[in-house]
């Protein structure tokens, strides 16, 4: 017989993960960055842009 339970209707424990309850909650986009760590991601923004549209455009031409 299938299971009938709501996953919503378990208590968030974070137990099953090992997350600590008392800790102060943080998500990625919040964390603090330095301009190194950004420069970098700009870097690497320019580097993909190039292959998306610069290897299509040689591609191309005659």
């Amino acid at each position: 017989m299938a299971d009938d339970t709501d996953p919503a209707d378990e208590p968030d424990t974070a137990a099953a993960v090992g997350h600590d309850l008392e800790a102060e909650r943080t998500t990625a986009p919040m964390s603090e960055f330095t301009a190194r760590e950004a420069g970098i991601g700009f870097v690497i923004v320019l580097i993909g842009v190039a292959i998306a549209f610069g290897v299509p455009l040689i591609a191309v031409a005659p």
